[in-house]
């Protein structure tokens, strides 16, 4: 068994520059994806409620049950089981769109649901997070000794994800030419400026994360794993065609890793060992993606 004083004594480092700096790329992103989604998006999806329930079931119930069930089996570290439900109660992440295009998925359904769950999780993030971590024991003891102001974070949420989706769909609706525009440059130049980021955070705890990434690696695997398949049978028992089910299943094992870990340093001051699980976890969902979109976009067929 792991110390646990070495793990949960480890603080990633990361400055207040690069706090705020990441906040504002975070939101830049949305404000990206956002600009891709037009009401017409939304109306399709409320003549369509079944998608929105799976959806949601998949991402914001199912998710972070099963991953509360594999930390009561696996009974990982106390800090590392946290870091799974803050991933776990974490929307999906944008890049997910890009990975539903090239799997052959529905990419207008993707994006949409991106949206969506980004408006959920004003909400879910914060309750999640909330009442998985609480309901277990070692995870509930280490939100007793941080102080976390639930306010504040659905407050910060709201400002870094909703405003800027909200904006973004504004400019979309009005100033469709210009929003296009944006569109262009404002995804490659986010995400590149979000790769940045943690690349910067890597090298300067590179002992650290040396030192103690394999004790996530296999971890993190598992967790993104599980979520693909929990996405993808959630959708396939409900009867959807084989584009919504790669894009559910891609909806729910993509998640935003980039808002876990700002909301680990905003909140949890670099925890050591929810930092290492999102930091590696950000990394490697991407890969991941990439593996499943590619093998997917070569068949007819899931």
């Amino acid at each position: 068994m792991l110390n646990q004083i070495n793990i949960d004594s480890i603080k990633i480092n990361f400055d207040t520059q690069g706090l705020w700096i990441l906040n504002v790329a975070i939101a830049i992103i949305m404000f990206g994806v956002a600009l891709g989604i037009s009401i017409h998006d939304f109306k399709k999806l409320i003549k369509n409620p079944k998608i929105i329930i799976v959806g949601i079931l998949s991402q914001f119930i199912l998710l972070p049950a099963f991953t509360f069930l594999a930390i009561l089996l696996i009974k990982p570290h106390p800090s590392f089981a946290l870091g799974m439900i803050m991933i776990a109660a974490c929307p999906g992440g944008n890049v997910s769109n890009f990975f539903s295009k090239v799997a052959g998925g529905n990419t207008a359904l993707s994006v949409s649901l991106t949206a969506f769950a980004t408006f959920a999780c004003i909400f879910m993030t914060p309750f999640n997070l909330a009442f998985w971590g609480g309901l277990y024991g070692p995870t509930n003891e280490i939100l007793k000794t941080i102080e976390i102001n639930w306010v504040d974070l659905f407050k910060l949420v709201t400002l870094i994800l909703g405003i800027p989706l909200l904006l973004g769909m504004i400019v979309k609706h009005y100033q469709n030419k210009i929003a296009e525009r944006l569109e262009k440059v404002l995804k490659p130049l986010s995400m590149l400026v979000f790769i940045v980021l943690i690349l910067i955070a890597f090298s300067q705890n590179l002992n650290i994360f040396t030192n103690y990434i394999h004790h996530v690696a296999l971890l993190v695997i598992f967790h993104n794993i599980l979520a693909f398949v929990i996405g993808f049978y959630t959708a396939k028992s409900f009867g959807l065609d084989n584009r919504d089910i790669k894009t559910i299943a891609i909806e729910t094992g993509i998640q935003n890793g980039g808002l876990g870990l700002l909301l680990i340093f905003s909140f949890f001051e670099g925890f050591g060992g929810m930092a290492l699980l999102a930091a590696f976890w950000g990394i490697w969902d991407v890969f991941s993606g990439i593996i499943l979109a590619v093998y997917w976009g070569r068949k007819k067929e899931v």
